[in-house]
């Protein structure tokens, strides 16, 4: 059985549920004092440096062992491994540096999320005002350009998207599109545009760098330099995306309050390490302007007005699997978050109605 088209939502930028959403002021924040709010705030190079090194460190190293191993057995398990520093590990940290909290630094900020974005095939300023938008809106449909799992899911998209396959095939596409100086009118509406001309540009360099690598992998009649600079992207990122998909998917749409949008889950420090930190992703959304190093700070300050942290990757699957099985039946249905029975309640508060078209 599936769901009626009725139940079905346009989540397009350009479609019916495409405006307004809320006002910041509307959104919910969990009480935090002042003064250690602004403490976990403040900017440093220092911590960003040593974890943004070691970071590089494997990157550089095991794309030497790579280089070394090639035509071996080994060569197999360490491009898998380099494969998840490449592309998982770049992919947590374009984010992070997008915020411009990473560094101090804002050279060092810009340089790492120019070189991050690059590593996993995305316009660095498509997706800044993407994910402008994204915590502007965060889950209000028709607003958010991010919405990874539409209601009803299709679970061909979504296992796929585990793999993040659709993902990376359709940052491609917009490479190729934004190339040429084409952009759709849903990024037309959240690019501003001072940046269109940029981004343009951004996608040539990117394109050519890869033409180039395939074509220095052409003259060498090798693999490897794809291997070691493009194919990562496609064959390191599904780490990051098993961590991604946890962030808002089967979670509450429409809502001004990021404690039922979004899910914190606890995390080895491996995973953690190559995730930024964004598994702490209530917090994150609460408060973006927290450096990623100040998450778990931020936790431990506000968890007490928050749903339970989910203690695994596993436990967050264990509930949104049978909740996306649900929504193929039910496009309402959604998991309710439960909160303290000390937390401030969620805001009561209804989104804006369209007025219709005269």
């Amino acid at each position: 059985m599936t769901a009626n088209a009725a139940d079905k939502r346009d989540y397009s930028l350009t479609g019916p549920n495409s405006g307004p959403g809320f006002t910041p002021s509307e959104w919910y924040s969990s009480r935090i004092p002042r003064k250690r709010l602004k403490e976990l705030m403040k900017r440093s190079d220092r911590p960003s440096m040593v974890n943004y090194s070691i970071w590089l460190g494997f990157v550089l190293a095991l794309g030497a062992l790579l280089i070394v191993t090639w035509g071996t057995v080994w060569a197999f398990p360490i491009a898998i491994l380099y494969g998840v520093f490449y592309g998982s590990g770049a992919d947590s940290r374009w984010h992070e540096c997008g915020h411009g909290t990473v560094f101090k630094t804002q050279w060092l900020n810009n340089f790492f999320y120019q070189a991050a974005s690059f590593m996993s095939l995305r316009n660095p300023y498509l997706w800044r005002w993407s994910h402008t938008r994204h915590h502007t809106d965060t889950v209000i449909v028709g607003r958010d350009p991010e919405i990874a799992f539409p209601r009803p899911p299709s679970i061909g998209v979504w296992i796929s998207n585990l793999l993040y396959i659709p993902a990376l095939t359709g940052e491609l596409n917009k490479m190729l599109k934004l190339s040429f100086g084409k952009l759709t009118e849903e990024q037309k509406d959240f690019l501003i545009e001072a940046d269109r001309n940029k981004a343009f540009w951004a996608s040539r360099i990117q394109l050519a760098i890869l033409v180039s690598i395939a074509g220095l992998s052409i003259s060498l009649q090798s693999w490897l330099p794809l291997m070691l600079v493009g194919l990562p992207t496609f064959y390191g990122s599904w780490l990051h995306h098993i961590m991604a998909t946890t962030q808002h998917a089967g979670l509450a749409e429409d809502v001004p309050d990021h404690r039922m949008n979004s899910r914190t889950v606890y995390l080895n420090p491996f995973f953690q390490f190559i995730y930024s930190n964004m598994n702490y992703h209530v917090e994150h959304h609460m408060y973006p302007m927290v450096p990623f190093h100040a998450l778990p700070a931020l936790h431990e300050e506000i968890k007490a007005d928050c749903p339970l942290a989910y203690p695994s990757l596993w436990a967050a699957y264990r509930e949104m699997i049978p909740a996306v099985l649900k929504q193929q039946t039910d496009p309402n249905f959604y998991i309710k978050r439960p909160l303290p029975a000390d937390a401030m309640p969620t805001p009561d508060y209804q989104r804006p109605v369209l007025q219709a078209a005269e």
